[in-house]
C-alpha cells in the first residue's frame, strides 16, 4: 500500500528514477553508491562517542552509528521487506567500516576514504554526463539524493534479480511518473534553448 509524505516511496523513487533512467548509469550507481556509504561510515568512526557503552571489537556509538540507525529506520518505514534488508546492509557497513577504521587509524583511513570517494563520485558523474545526459539528483535535492541512493540501487537490484515490488503495481506507477518527469524536463530544457 502506498504511503504519503516523508514515507511516500513512489514519490522518492520516481524523483530519483527520473535522474537514473539510463541502464549504464544505473549500473554505475549500483557499483559505487554502497562503497560511498561504507567509506563514509569508515571516516565517521573517528567522530565523538555519543553514548559510552562497552561494545565488542572496538565498536562505538558515534555519529556513524547514529547515521546508520537513521538510514536503516527510514528504509524500513519506506518498505518493511526491502527496507529491512537495506537496514541490515547499513549495519553490516557500520560494523565492518568501524573494524577497518580502527585497524587503519585516522592517518591512513582518511586517505583511503578520500581516494574511494574521488573514484566513486567521478564514476557517477561520468554516468550522468556521458550516459544519462542529465545533472545528478543531488543538484536538485541534496538530502533526498544522499538518503535515497543506497535504497534506490538496492530496490533496482531486487527488481532486476527477483522482480521485487514493494506492493503490486509499484513499478508501473513509478515508471509512469518517471517518464512524465523526464518528458517535462526535456520540454523545459528545449524551451530554454529557444
Amino acid at each position: 500500500m502506498a504511503k504519503i509524505g516523508l514515507f511516500d516511496l513512489e514519490k522518492h523513487f520516481s524523483f530519483y528514477g527520473a535522474y537514473h533512467s539510463n541502464p549504464v548509469n544505473i549500473f554505475i550507481h549500483m557499483l559505487f553508491v554502497w562503497p560511498i556509504l561504507f567509506t563514509s561510515l569508515v571516516i565517521l568512526y573517528f567522530t565523538p562517542t555519543l553514548v559510552h557503552v562497552s561494545l565488542p571489537n572496538n565498536l562505538v556509538l558515534n555519529y556513524g552509528f547514529l547515521f546508520t540507525v537513521i538510514y536503516a529506520g527510514f528504509y524500513v518505514c519506506l518498505d518493511v521487506k526491502a527496507g529491512s534488508l537495506a537496514g541490515l546492509l547499513c549495519f553490516v557497513c557500520w560494523v565492518f567500516g568501524s573494524f577497518l577504521a580502527h585497524h587503519l587509524g585516522f592517518s591512513l583511513a582518511w586517505k583511503v576514504v578520500l581516494a574511494a570517494h574521488l573514484f566513486c563520485w567521478t564514476g557517477q558523474f561520468i554516468g550522468h554526463g556521458v550516459f544519462e545526459k542529465r545533472a545528478p539528483a543531488l543538484l536538485d535535492n541534496l538530502t533526498q539524493a544522499f538518503l535515497m541512493a543506497p535504497f534506490f540501487v538496492l530496490l533496482e537490484a531486487l527488481q532486476m534479480a527477483f522482480g521485487y515490488e514493494p506492493y503490486p503495481g509499484f513499478h508501473a506507477r513509478v515508471k509512469a511518473k518517471v517518464d512524465a518527469n523526464i518528458k517535462e524536463w526535456k520540454e523545459s530544457k528545449q524551451k530554454k534553448t529557444l
